[in-house]
């Protein structure tokens, strides 16, 4: 893989940037960004810039079909769900591969049923990343064992949900103790949180779904931190998974792990030995 073009370039997009180009076994050549018509302009040489030492060919695009037009071999969108929804259909009619940083945007099953029927047909594949998760890989395997029960939890300062619809449901400036403002399934929760339920969505698409996957999200005044738990339970392996997020420097509504995966993921895809 020599080309790569991006989709925004947000908090993700640079970190992911900067990470990726000061790897050794980096291989690009040319690296492609589309930002929106009347975003702050990103110049080539800024984005170079990001590149470290690399030596690489950067062009922007403000125009979906012009940077399509430049045949990247792979688009990583870090965008969020509505680049998903607006730019998806167009990289696989491409017969592009797409991977998605914006796992939640799946909670729409006719939009997933349709950019998934597309890259049946052109030869392409959509990649979802662990992003801010971890363990997938036994999640996977277990599910071709057999899963019985898949049960995530979501825990964030009453900040981190400022904004969102828990306000609608809990005074998060009021809270003493941790309150549980959402129980449901991932479906719901990425409708409702499409800011925060990437986590959840790629749970659910990875091993029981969307509909059976159970979701709960907890505003704690306790604590600082993101985190993360979930349990499977089935027919192979029982296990119960917790990770502490660290936020992004760039945007502290942002998991700084999400863009290392997709650096990884990238990576991955040109190694010789993967992981």
């Amino acid at each position: 893989m020599q080309h790569l073009a991006l989709i925004g370039f947000g908090a993700i997009a640079r970190t992911f940037v900067t990470t990726l180009f000061v790897q050794p076994e980096t291989r690009l050549n040319r690296l492609s960004l589309l930002v929106r018509s009347g975003s702050p302009d990103e110049s080539e040489e800024q984005v170079r810039k990001l590149c470290g030492s690399h030596m690489i060919d950067v062009k922007v695009f403000t125009d979906m079909a012009e940077m399509l037009a430049s045949h990247p071999d792979l688009v990583v969108e870090c965008a969020g769900q509505q680049a998903v929804a607006e730019h998806g259909a167009a990289v696989l009619t491409e017969g592009i591969d797409l991977l998605i940083a914006s796992v939640g945007v799946f909670a729409d099953q006719d939009l997933f049923n349709r950019l998934k029927t597309i890259a049946a047909r052109k030869g392409a594949q959509i990649i979802l990343p662990a992003g801010a998760i971890g363990g997938i890989d036994a999640l996977v395997a277990a599910r071709l064992s057999g899963l019985k029960a898949v049960r995530y939890a979501g825990r964030k300062p009453p900040g981190a949900w400022k904004g969102t619809d828990a306000e609608n449901r809990v005074d998060l400036d009021a809270l003493k103790e941790e309150a549980v403002f959402f129980e449901g399934t991932a479906r719901e929760a990425a409708r409702i949180f499409p800011k925060n339920a990437n986590v959840a969505a790629t749970l659910a698409l990875a091993g029981l779904g969307m509909d059976h996957t159970h979701v709960r999200l907890i505003a704690d005044p306790n604590t600082n931190e993101n985190t993360h738990e979930y349990q499977v339970k089935s027919n192979a392996v029982d296990y119960d998974m917790r990770l502490v997020g660290k936020v992004s420097a760039l945007n502290p509504r942002t998991s700084l792990s999400t863009a290392f995966s997709l650096v990884r993921t990238v990576l991955n895809r040109s190694d010789v030995i993967v992981i």
